[in-house]
C-alpha cells in the first residue's frame, strides 16, 4: 500500500529519500491535475512542513530561494530590479490560488517546456541545490532540466533552493510570455532577459526563450549583439541566425513556423523594453 510522509524536518526527508525513492509533492499544483481520474497510489514525500524550505536568503554571494517559495511569496519579497523578470513571470502563473500554493522549484523540477520560471532562471544563471544525506551539489539550471519532464536529480536527492549569484553590475530583469489569451494560459513563447549595465551601456545580456523546444535556450548570438547597446538607442533588430538555438514544434497552441515567428517579436518587444 502505498504512503504518505509529511516531515517535519529535512533530514528526516533525506532520510526517506535514501530507503526508497517518492515522489516529493511541495504545492502540489502539478501533481493533481495530473492524476485527475487516476488513484492516488503514489509513495509521496510532502515537504510542506519542513519551514528550513520556507524563507528567502540572502548574502554576499547572492540569494537562495528554497524549495518551499511560492511565487507569491517571491512577488512580495523585497529583491532587486535583476528579480523584475522572474516576478513578472510569477504574475503570469495562474491564478491567485495557484501562486499561492505553487512552488519555483516544483516548476523546475516538473521540467515543463512551457514553464514560465526556467527562461528567468537561465537569465540569471541560476543553479540547482540539490542534498540527499551527507552531501550537497549544485548544478546550473541549464544542466539540470534536460527534457520534457526530465531532470538531473537522482532518485535519492531533493531540490532544496535555487541559487542566484549576485552581479559584478547593475542588473535589471525582463520578462514577455505569448498566450492564447491574457490570463491563465499556457505559453506559446515565453522569453526573459537580465541586463547587466555600465554607464549608459549594456555591459553583457542574457536572453533565454521558453516554449520553442524541449527546453528553454539562451541565446549567445544576440547577446553578443547587444554588448556595447548603448541605453535609450533603437534595440538592434533581431536576425535569423539569433534563433539558431531554437527548435519550435506543432501543436495545438500554434505550428513551428508561427512559434519561430512569434518569438522574434517577443523578443524585439523584450529588447527593447530591457534597454531603455
Amino acid at each position: 500500500m502505498a504512503s504518505y510522509l509529511r516531515p517535519r524536518e529535512l533530514d528526516e526527508a533525506l532520510r526517506a529519500l535514501r530507503i526508497a525513492p517518492r515522489v516529493v509533492l511541495a504545492g502540489g499544483t502539478d501533481y493533481y491535475p495530473a492524476r485527475v481520474g487516476k488513484p492516488l497510489d503514489d509513495e509521496i514525500l510532502d515537504i510542506s512542513a519542513i519551514d528550513a524550505l520556507l524563507r528567502i536568503e540572502e548574502d554576499e554571494a547572492g540569494w537562495r530561494i528554497p524549495a518551499r517559495c511560492t511565487w507569491s511569496a517571491l512577488i512580495a519579497a523585497s529583491l532587486p530590479p535583476l528579480f523584475d523578470g522572474l516576478k513578472a513571470a510569477a504574475r503570469e502563473v495562474g491564478g491567485a490560488q495557484i501562486q499561492n500554493a505553487g512552488t519555483l522549484c516544483g516548476n523546475v523540477c516538473n521540467a515543463s517546456p512551457a514553464a514560465d520560471g526556467v527562461p528567468n532562471l537561465l537569465a540569471l544563471d541560476a543553479r540547482v541545490e540539490l542534498s540527499r544525506v551527507g552531501s550537497v551539489r549544485e548544478v546550473p539550471i541549464a544542466e539540470f532540466v534536460l527534457g520534457n519532464r526530465r531532470t538531473a536529480r537522482e532518485a535519492d536527492e531533493l531540490v532544496t533552493a535555487l541559487r542566484v549569484p549576485r552581479p559584478g553590475r547593475p542588473a535589471r530583469g525582463a520578462f514577455a510570455k505569448l498566450g492564447a489569451r491574457r490570463y491563465l494560459v499556457i505559453s506559446i513563447v515565453m522569453a526573459a532577459a537580465v541586463i547587466e549595465t555600465e554607464g549608459d551601456a549594456v555591459a553583457s545580456a542574457r536572453i533565454a526563450v521558453g516554449a520553442c523546444g524541449p527546453v528553454a535556450r539562451r541565446l549567445p548570438h544576440l547577446e553578443a549583439r547587444l554588448a556595447g547597446h548603448r541605453l535609450g538607442m533603437p534595440a538592434p533588430a533581431i536576425e535569423a541566425v539569433d534563433l539558431e538555438p531554437l527548435t519550435p514544434i506543432d501543436d495545438v497552441r500554434g505550428s513551428a513556423t508561427y512559434r519561430r515567428d512569434a518569438a522574434a517579436t517577443v523578443l524585439a518587444r523584450l529588447v527593447e523594453g530591457a534597454t531603455r
